[in-house]
């Protein structure tokens, strides 16, 4: 059934956030205020885990570094982008209304955890690759594995930052329902290297919401966004990075 990944993926985030948010009501301030660091160095060590497979290579035994102009040229040309469409703002104007909406109006930490539980479950190449395969020819495996991995990330952050993360599910159903709609349009430029290079500035991206998470919003992740974009367009420029 095509699509059924993309529906796994979305009630698997609304489990994990109905969940942490019961279990959240179990901690103390502090105790949620400790749990909210340890997820926000979780996301930085699986994201610097994902950049360095990216960046690193073995060549005659020896660790080497590169694609270090790509990571700068991506987020250099896509924070400029995202930063002149205003798309955190968008974020934050349907939090909002998701907040009033859903009867969560008293909630002041909505808005900041629906942004920042959707940045971490939307971006990255499982999400797209996942959504590619399923609309191809219904293999949702890749999205399965996951919805797995959301489920444990969004039942913490709903338990530390609150309700608002359980929305989350509302833009990976949106996002990841488009792509596998479209998947045949999109398949053919998603190379292999264009994977890659989506994946290692995803993992970059996840690395800010860590930032963003252990030490409170400092970087607007949602102006970043177009990076991503510039990261598959890179890959058919005529030389590699």
């Amino acid at each position: 059934m095509t699509g059924l990944g993309t529906m796994i993926n979305s009630a698997a985030i609304v489990a994990g956030g109905l969940i942490g948010h019961v279990a959240g009501r179990f901690f103390r301030q502090d105790q949620q205020e400790a749990l909210h660091k340890a997820c926000g160095i979780s996301v930085l060590f699986i994201a610097m885990a994902g950049a360095m497979q990216g960046m690193l290579h073995i060549d005659g035994g020896r660790i080497l570094s590169g694609k270090s102009m790509l990571v700068v040229l991506c987020l250099a040309l896509g924070t400029v982008v995202g930063e002149m469409i205003g798309i955190e703002k968008g974020f934050e104007r349907f939090g909002e209304w998701l907040k009033v909406r859903s009867g969560n109006s008293g909630d002041k930490q909505f808005v900041n955890a629906f942004v920042t539980a959707s940045l971490t479950v939307c971006i990255g190449a499982m999400a797209v690759v996942g959504a590619i395969q399923d609309g191809i020819s219904g293999d949702y495996s890749t999205l399965a594995v996951k919805a797995v991995l959301d489920f444990i990330i969004i039942a913490v952050m709903t338990s530390s930052l609150g309700k608002g993360a359980i929305f989350s599910a509302i833009p990976v159903l949106i996002f990841e329902g488009i792509i596998t709609l479209l998947a045949r349009l999109v398949s053919p430029v998603m190379t292999e290297t264009a994977v890659a290079y989506l994946s290692l500035i995803g993992s970059v991206l996840i690395f800010c919401v860590g930032v963003n998470l252990v030490w409170g919003k400092k970087v607007r992740v949602a102006n970043m966004l177009p990076a991503l974009l510039f990261a598959v367009l890179a890959a058919y420029l005529p030389w590699s990075f």
